[in-house]
């Protein structure tokens, strides 16, 4: 059992939802991104997204578009987040997920590439852009060494399409909680209940909802019936409004811990 799957089983014998918090690696630096990574994991984040940056992150906001340009012009690479993983690892457990597209993936070497993540200490990759019909050109090699293929399953997604992801899927489902790009829509909630009750007929796995989750009273409605929330833009948004102050660690801290609390 990978790390993923050993965190949501002790988050279920606690009675607790995971909370699961994104970063685009190399925002503001890498350096700080490790920083924070150690930091929000104090301040009881259970899951980190770490975003691998891309030219064309046609699936993320503006907020996270921006923060992807900052952190390629500062010369952020996929072997550059490999190596963060690999330096967390000699310090935390935390389970990690590498969220990002398949050009960069492609383009280190698909093998290559679920290897090194392996070795690193990756747990699981989102890929936004590979629709399960593509997926076994990388699946062919994550799922052999043993790193989950997180799926994604939208409002949009068909009843028999949605049966077929949940059968493949591995480590957690993650449920978008509104159409369109990240960051730009608050969700409906009970239209998420709904979709959520439908996912968990056909899957036993662990479901997550992400897109839209900014404030605790989100995430606490949520939280009543979803495994665990994912919070991403507001994170990225919080780093990039601070990123020249000398307490930015603890002003993301502090926000992430006031999510986690009303997760309890």
């Amino acid at each position: 059992m990978g790390r993923i799957s050993e965190k949501f089983d002790y988050m279920r014998s606690k009675k607790e939802k995971a909370l699961i918090v994104y970063l685009t690696a190399g925002d503001p630096s890498l350096e700080i991104t490790k920083n924070l990574i150690f930091a929000l994991e104090n301040a009881g984040a259970d899951i980190l997204e770490i975003g691998v940056p891309f030219s064309d992150p046609t699936a993320d906001g503006p907020v996270i578009q921006a923060a992807a340009r900052r952190a390629l012009k500062s010369g952020t690479t996929l072997e550059a987040v490999l190596k963060l993983v690999e330096e967390v690892r000699q310090v935390s457990q935390i389970p990690i997920v590498l969220f990002g597209y398949f050009n960069p993936i492609f383009a280190y070497g698909v093998k290559k590439f679920a290897h090194t993540a392996k070795m690193a200490g990756v747990d699981g990759v989102l890929v936004v852009d590979l629709p399960p019909e593509e997926a076994q050109e990388l699946r062919e090699y994550t799922d052999a060494v043993g790193v989950d293929f997180i799926s994604l399953i939208a409002p949009t997604t068909g009843k028999e399409r949605t049966r077929r992801i949940a059968a493949d899927a591995t480590g957690f489902i993650y449920y978008i909680s509104i159409t369109g790009i990240t960051g730009t829509a608050a969700p409906k909630i009970a239209d998420i209940k709904t979709a959520v009750e439908k996912i968990r007929k056909i899957t036993k796995l662990p479901v997550a909802i992400g897109f839209g989750i900014s404030q605790p009273q989100q995430a606490r409605e949520i939280g009543q019936f979803a495994d665990g929330i994912v919070v991403g833009s507001a994170v990225v948004r919080l780093i990039d409004e601070n990123r020249n102050k000398s307490d930015l660690l603890k002003i993301v801290a502090d926000y992430v811990r006031a999510i986690k609390e009303s997760l309890s």
